[in-house]
C-alpha cells in the first residue's frame, strides 16, 4: 500500500495540493491505480493458495468493472513502480507482463503491449521517470531507458537509450532532452 500513498502524493502535487478525498472521488486514473495496487498486493502475497485464488477472482471482477467505467486496463500481474501517474482517463492498455519503473507518467490512449515474432516476441520494460505521451504505442520485447520521453502518437518498437526523446511512426530519437520537465 506504500506505493499507492506515493501515487497519491504525486497526484496531489499535480493538482495543486487538492485534498486527498477529492482526488480519490474525482480522478479515474487514481481509481484504476487503487484497484491495481490492491489486486497486485494480493497477487504477490503469501496467502494460502485457495484464499489467494478466491481473492484474485474478485480482483479480476473489480478490475474489469473499473476498466469498463474508466477505459483503463491495468492487470494485477503487471509490475508498476510507485509514483505512477495517469494523466487523463480512457484508452490506457497495459499488458499483464509489462514492467514499468518508478515515477512514470502515462497519458490517455497509451498502449503498452505484446508484439514481435519468435525470439523477438514480448512486452516492453520501461525504466524510471518515463513520460508516455497521448496515444503512444510501445510494443514488443524492448527496453525504454530511464528519463525518456515518448512523444504523442508515436509507435515505439525498438529499444530507446536512457535520456532520449523519441517521436514518430516508427519512433526515432529526435533529441537528448529528458523527461525532467514532463514528470
Amino acid at each position: 500500500m506504500n506505493a499507492f500513498l506515493i501515487d497519491i502524493k504525486k497526484y496531489k502535487r499535480y493538482s495543486g495540493n487538492k485534498p486527498t478525498i477529492m482526488l480519490i472521488l474525482t480522478n479515474q486514473g487514481l481509481w484504476a491505480l487503487c484497484v491495481y495496487r490492491i489486486s497486485n498486493g494480493i497477487y504477490r502475497s503469501k496467502f494460502p493458495r485457495i484464499i489467494k485464488r478466491l481473492l484474485l477472482v474478485l480482483a479480476v471482477v473489480w478490475q474489469k468493472w473499473i476498466e469498463v467505467v474508466t477505459g483503463i486496463s491495468i492487470p494485477y500481474a503487471a509490475q508498476i513502480g510507485s509514483g505512477f501517474y495517469i494523466g487523463h482517463f480512457g484508452g490506457v492498455i497495459i499488458n499483464a507482463s509489462s514492467v514499468i519503473g518508478i515515477n512514470c507518467n502515462i497519458s490517455q490512449g497509451v498502449t503498452i503491449g505484446v508484439s514481435g515474432r519468435g525470439e523477438k516476441r514480448g512486452v516492453p520494460t520501461i525504466g524510471d521517470n518515463v513520460y508516455m505521451g497521448v496515444n503512444a504505442v510501445i510494443a514488443g520485447k524492448i527496453t525504454i531507458g530511464d528519463n525518456c520521453v515518448i512523444g504523442a502518437n508515436s509507435l515505439v518498437v525498438k529499444s530507446v537509450e536512457k535520456n532520449k526523446t523519441v517521436l514518430g511512426v516508427p519512433a526515432t530519437v529526435i533529441n537528448s532532452n529528458t523527461s525532467k520537465d514532463y514528470i
